[in-house]
């Protein structure tokens, strides 16, 4: 684990694979840290990628902003990271509010953003329900902690058949969501509330774009990721069957292979 000082918070990561490698940043979802990714990292730095996967702010061993933290802070932060690590572009990946995170990324440093993996997430800005609820959400999670919250959503952020399927799996994500702090997951909801819409940067997107989604995920539905689609129209986008809202933890070897084909096919001949 290294760690670095941006925009006035130390934010932890791991750099793996070799530093020659083409870079591929990997962002967690709420309310997880970048042991979500080890599957992913593992085998892509095996395959000759250097993986980035850094502890947001508020979460993981980052230091914790409370209050309310925008996609855009958050955006700014990884964009201030591969500064420090020297890095000019990168392929930009993430999972849920990471998947809206590396958007941001993409709308703000279009220039920066090789390619863009979009897993279980979506496009549109929050509705004023969606507002209400993480602002409702935010102000439980202060009051009462992560526990009882991580217990009411484990079977819909794994499908609820592999919370017992996959034991290993499943105690993971528990145990990362337990341990994330709550101002920090409140300070990240409050401004995921206020995100805007990314319809227009996608459809205008050139970089290459995969998009990953669990067959059975009840956040971002598969509709979510086939209207991610529409709006790009030489986006790539594969199902992962015998998944929920986490396919690179619940499916590691068939996430694998489609984010691997992808880099090798898609980002190599980019590169060419």
């Amino acid at each position: 684990m290294s760690r670095a000082v941006v925009n006035g918070a130390t934010l932890h990561y791991d750099d793996t694979g070799p530093s020659t490698g083409l870079p591929v940043l990997l962002i967690h979802g709420h309310p997880f840290n970048r042991t979500l990714w080890t599957p992913q990292s593992k085998q892509l730095a095996a395959a000759g990628y250097r993986v980035i996967t850094p502890d947001l702010r508020g979460y993981g061993d980052s230091d914790v902003t409370p209050g309310r933290v925008y996609l855009s802070d958050f955006a700014d932060d990884l964009v201030g990271l591969l500064d420090t690590l020297g890095i000019d572009q990168a392929v930009v990946g993430g999972v849920s509010m990471g998947g809206q995170i590396a958007m941001e990324v993409h709308r703000r440093y279009a220039h920066r953003v090789r390619a863009l993996v979009l897993s279980d997430t979506s496009s549109p800005a929050e509705s004023t329900e969606g507002k209400a609820f993480r602002n409702r959400l935010a102000d439980r999670l202060l009051t009462d902690g992560m526990a009882g919250y991580a217990d009411e959503v484990i079977d819909k952020m794994l499908a609820a058949y592999n919370v017992t399927a996959l034991p290993d799996v499943a105690a993971h994500v528990l145990g990362m969501m337990r341990a994330t702090d709550p101002r920090g997951a409140a300070a990240a909801l409050r401004g995921r509330a206020e995100r805007p819409d990314y319809g227009g940067t996608l459809a205008a997107a050139r970089c290459p774009v995969l998009i990953l989604v669990g067959a059975d995920d009840v956040y971002t539905p598969v509709s979510d990721a086939e209207a991610i689609g529409r709006l790009v129209p030489h986006a790539e986008v594969c199902v992962i069957e015998g998944a929920g809202h986490l396919p690179g933890a619940e499916q590691p070897e068939r996430f694998n292979e489609a984010l691997l084909h992808f880099l090798q096919t898609q980002v190599a001949a980019d590169l060419a």
